[in-house]
């Protein structure tokens, strides 16, 4: 059993959520060495995020499944990916004047993103873009890595993403822009945050054996960086 994802969600109930690549979806009181809560899951899941009151999954079947977990976990909402192949990273957005979650982010082993939200006003909300791909063609064909990870910007909203191609890219999703892009990596970056101030960007570079165990190289350390990003993901003007 892989370990996916862990996080925190802030409630008066100290629960912590843990998603696994097994069907399984468990809920935890720190304090306590078993899970309080568990629910059955349609596949396995690969990718996973919360932001209360509200937990996403996106499993094996290209399910993308929101919980609401105010009295609950109930099911919030379920929809197939808009993605063809299999999703990597999921990370929810907040609206900008309720501050509550309004939709997600999802990525996939194809250098694509979709953005969803939770009830559009139009279907035309909704988009996916292309990233994470190399700028040139070599023999006819561009390279596609993986979308690693993502995250939002605590502050701007803007969204970062990093990929198996060693590269993090700043988005605006409101302006469907790209705000900019990094020099590459020797190796893929494999995850990412921001700290709570939206200040400084956290990410880490490693191998992802996304091209198999004859790829690794021992020799090559895993790094964490961190660098300030007040004024990068500041939101382009319209």
């Amino acid at each position: 059993m892989l370990l996916s994802y862990v996080d925190h969600v802030v409630s008066i109930h100290r629960l912590g959520g843990y998603f696994a690549q097994t069907p399984f979806f468990r809920f935890w009181d720190l304090r306590q060495p078993q899970p309080i809560l568990g629910l059955d899951l349609p596949e396995r899941v690969y990718c996973a995020d919360v932001h209360y009151p509200l937990a996403i999954v996106g499993t094996a079947n290209r399910q993308v499944i929101a919980y609401n977990l105010e009295n609950g976990p109930t099911e919030f909402t379920r929809i197939e990916s808009p993605l063809k192949f299999q999703s990597r990273c999921v990370s929810i957005f907040l609206d900008k004047q309720k501050q509550q979650p309004n939709g997600f982010a999802l990525g996939s082993i194809e250098g694509r993103v979709a953005i969803q939200y939770f009830n559009p006003t139009t279907p035309k909300e909704n988009f996916t873009f292309k990233c994470h791909r190399s700028s040139a063609a070599v023999n006819g064909y561009h390279e596609i890595y993986a979308v690693n990870d993502m995250a939002f910007h605590p502050v701007h909203g803007t969204l970062a993403t990093v990929g198996s191609d060693g590269y993090y890219s700043f988005w605006d999703k409101d302006a469907r822009t790209k705000l900019r892009s990094s020099d590459t990596s020797e190796q893929p970056l494999t995850c990412c945050t921001f700290d709570p101030k939206g200040q400084v960007f956290c990410y880490a570079s490693g191998y992802d054996w996304s091209k198999g165990h004859q790829f690794a190289d021992p020799s090559k350390p895993v790094k964490i960086l961190m660098r300030l990003c007040m004024d990068e993901m500041t939101p382009s003007r319209k």
